[in-house]
Parts: C-alpha cells; sequence; structure tokens
C-alpha cells in the first residue's frame, strides 16, 4: 500500500505501513508477533460519548461517600479526597501525595486530555500546543490506577465489615463504572490519537519512501518515523518535540539501579507494618501477610488470595523477570525474542498492580475513623511498599526491548496473519 502511514513496533522496532483493517481485527508484529493496532468499531464521537460519561461519572466517584460505616451509633462516611486529607493529617504526606496522584489527579487528567484531544481532532483545527498536551497524556496513562483503586475499596470494606455496619455510597457504584469504562478507554492511547490525527490530514505523516536508508528511529511519544544522524546523538522529534533516540540511553545501568534500588527497600516494605489498627480492646500492627492472613480467617479467601498475588507474587515476579532480561540479553534467535517480548509485556501488563495494600490503607484510614474506638493509621511499610511499585514500573520503562532483537540471529522465520500490515526492514532501520 504505497503512501500509508509508517510506524515501527515498538517491541522490535521492525517498520510497518498501518493499513485499513475491518472492525474487531487486529494487526500483529510479522517479526515479534506482537499485536501493533486493532481497529475500533466505535468513532471519534462515540470516544467523546464514553470520555464525557466517565467524566461525569468520576465527579459522582469523588464526591460522594464510597460507604457509610456505624459503630455504637456513631457514623463516619468515606471517600476518596477524604481519606487522603485524613492521611495527609496524619503525618504521612508521601502517602497521601502518591496515593493522590494515582488515584485521582493523574487519572483526572488523562480523561481530561483525552477529552480536549478528541473534540480538537473532531473539530480539524489542532491548537498549537497539541503536541505538548498528548506528550502529557503519554507520561500520565500509566500512572493512572483505578481499576487497582476499585479493587483496593472492595478488600477495604470486606476487612472492615466484622467491626462495622457498612452501607454503600453512590461513589463505590461509580467507581465500579469508572473502572469499566477507563479499561475500555485503555484502548484510547497516544497512538491512536495521532492516529486519528494523521487519518484527519491534521499532521505530518512518514511514509516508507522516506525511510528508505540511513538511521531511522521511531518517537517514543507520537510514533512519527524520522531519521538520526546517528545512533548516540538524541534528536526532537520533528511533529511532537519529544527527544528521539535511537535506544533507550543507558539501559543496563538505569534498570540494574532501578531494580537494586526496589529490591532493597522491598525488604522494609515487608517487614514494618503497613498500618496500624487502634480499637477499645487493642492496638496492633499489622504487615502485608498479616493483612492476606486476616482475609483468610474472615473466610475471604478470594481476596486474600487476589491481595497474595497482588503484594507479593506481583512484585517478585516483576523483578525477577527483569533480571532475567538483563542477565540474559545474549540469548539469540527469533523464537527465543519473542518469548523474551512476551515476558516484558506481562511486566508491562502486571506493573500497576502491586498498589494494592497501599490503597487498602489509606482506605481503612478513612472507614475506620472513629477516635476512641477504632482507627486506622497508615504504617512506613506502606510508603515503602509504594516505592517498590514506583521503582519496578520505572525499571520496566527503562528496559528496551528493541535491543534483544538487536542481536539476533539471523536465522528464523517469522509469521504474518492476514490482518497484519505489511513490513519492510532496512539496512539500519531502528
Amino acid at each position: 500500500m504505497a503512501g500509508a502511514p509508517l510506524f515501527a513496533c515498538p517491541h522490535c522496532a521492525t517498520l510497518h505501513e498501518r493499513v485499513p483493517l475491518d472492525h474487531g481485527a487486529a494487526a500483529s508484529c510479522v517479526r515479534c508477533d506482537s499485536v501493533l493496532y486493532r481497529q475500533s468499531a466505535i468513532s471519534l464521537n462515540g470516544w467523546i460519548a464514553l470520555v464525557s460519561g466517565a467524566l461525569i461519572v468520576f465527579a459522582i466517584a469523588n464526591y460522594f461517600p464510597i460507604a457509610t460505616l456505624t459503630i455504637q451509633g456513631l457514623s463516619v462516611q468515606a471517600s476518596l479526597p477524604g481519606a487522603l486529607f485524613l492521611t495527609w493529617q496524619q503525618g504521612h504526606k508521601m502517602l497521601s501525595i502518591m496515593t493522590g496522584l494515582f488515584g485521582f489527579w493523574l487519572p483526572l487528567t488523562q480523561l481530561l486530555f483525552m477529552f480536549w484531544a478528541l473534540l480538537a481532532i473532531r473539530s480539524r483545527r489542532l491548537p498549537a500546543d497539541f503536541r505538548y498536551g498528548m506528550r502529557v497524556l503519554h507520561y500520565a496513562l500509566p500512572w493512572s490506577m483505578v481499576p487497582v483503586l476499585m479493587l483496593g475499596i472492595l478488600v477495604a470494606i470486606v476487612k472492615f465489615s466484622s467491626l462495622a455496619t457498612i452501607h454503600p455510597g453512590p461513589a463505590i457504584w461509580a467507581f465500579g463504572l469508572l473502572t469499566f469504562l477507563l479499561t475500555g478507554l485503555s484502548r484510547l492511547t497516544t497512538s491512536r490519537l495521532w492516529c486519528y490525527a494523521e487519518d484527519a490530514g491534521l499532521v505530518e505523516t512518514a511514509t516508507a519512501e522516506e525511510a528508505n536508508g540511513g538511521l531511522t528511529a521511531s518517537c517514543p511519544c507520537c510514533g512519527l518515523v524520522q531519521s538520526l544522524g546517528d545512533e548516540e546523538t538524541p534528536e526532537s522529534c520533528r511533529r511532537c518535540g519529544a527527544r528521539v533516540y535511537f535506544r533507550k540511553p543507558n539501559q543496563t545501568a538505569r534498570v540494574w539501579a532501578l531494580v537494586t534500588a526496589a529490591c532493597i527497600i522491598y525488604i522494609p516494605a515487608n517487614v514494618l507494618p503497613v498500618m496500624r489498627v487502634r480499637t477499645a480492646a487493642s492496638d496492633g500492627m499489622h504487615t502485608i501477610l498479616g493483612g492476606v492472613i486476616e482475609l483468610w480467617q474472615l473466610g475471604s479467601w478470594d481476596l486474600a488470595v487476589i491481595v497474595f498475588i497482588a503484594s507479593v507474587v506481583v512484585p517478585i515476579t516483576k523483578l525477577l523477570a527483569l533480571m532475567v532480561l538483563m542477565i540474559k540479553r545474549g540469548w539469540r534467535g527469533n523464537a527465543v525474542q519473542r518469548q523474551r517480548t512476551r515476558l516484558y509485556e506481562l511486566v508491562e501488563f502486571i506493573g500497576q498492580w502491586s498498589m494494592l495494600d497501599v490503597f487498602v490503607v489509606i482506605l481503612l484510614s478513612a472507614m475506620a475513623n472513629f477516635p476512641g474506638i477504632s482507627q486506622v493509621i497508615a504504617g512506613p511499610g506502606a510508603v515503602s511498599f509504594g516505592m517498590v511499585v514506583i521503582l519496578t514500573m520505572l525499571a520496566a520503562m527503562s528496559y528496551d526491548p528493541r535491543s534483544g532483537w538487536d542481536r539476533r540471529s539471523a536465522g528464523g522465520t517469522v509469521r504474518t496473519g492476514r490482518s497484519a500490515p505489511r513490513s519492510f526492514e532496512t539496512g539500519d532501520v531502528a
């Protein structure tokens, strides 16, 4: 398809031409077999309607209480903003900022910038700062954690259900609906928004003819394939202004530094208490594993398993997977590299779910705020665990899966499917 927009696979750097697909079809890379893009049946106006609905639901979720809790005639209305404010008042400012960013500000940023970008594309007039807004959206998307927050709400309610009478509020239903909407909107990435702008003729595109010969790389923010002078010197993307590198700089040093720091902090995250629970009859400290055991004893074995997986299995899996990817970088062959790519995709997918226990702690602090009867105060382990999540996510972002394909062997075959876009390779194409 001559003249079709050109883009590069983010996992192996193979260049493809973006071709039209049937609704529901997916295009896969002919080299690493990663899914490149899907053809959604939702129109531009449909996406605008979904984002508008998500903004309304977001406002309901954060204005109304999640639940009303009653103990001995006293009532407390728990909400996310109230939990964040209470955590700040208790002196845990870092924890309040961390959870506030992931559970409130960054999801709100995601929805507002999506809405603004969609309206601009539909109007066929992009504002001068469109590229800056898209860069903000690109960096905000991985840190938006409403689905994790929703699971944290359910765990917190179960943990406190034996001590108080709980009446669900409007916000818990709103958070459930918001989780569903944001899961659907996760397909509306910055890459797709730039594709909409390309199809409307509003922005510059790269074609196959421009990539013939010379060294090329794709912009990490907008995906535009462009020429580079050499492998060591970064250049500014001519479409969005982001820094474009042939490969992520200082990959080895950055990933190992972040993984090592995460391993060190993971020790106090599990040893130190994540929360302190005061009641009229007791005053105890709880660790992550202690919370899992408590859920099991309450009969909620399903939530206990979920919390154990999110808080113990997932962090260890991420750390081990990143170590394997870094230690075994010399493995060669297309089949092996595809397995390594799948492993990296797994690390990306599970990245944010380790924040579950951190959300549970701040939600319990709001639900159990009955001075003299019960009170939950965040412990030092909560901040440590949040830092482990951040460090492992940054380590995954610093790893460049394309570097393994640079060292692949010449042998091996690649599979093409009916919906896969045509791909081609040139001597030094990134």
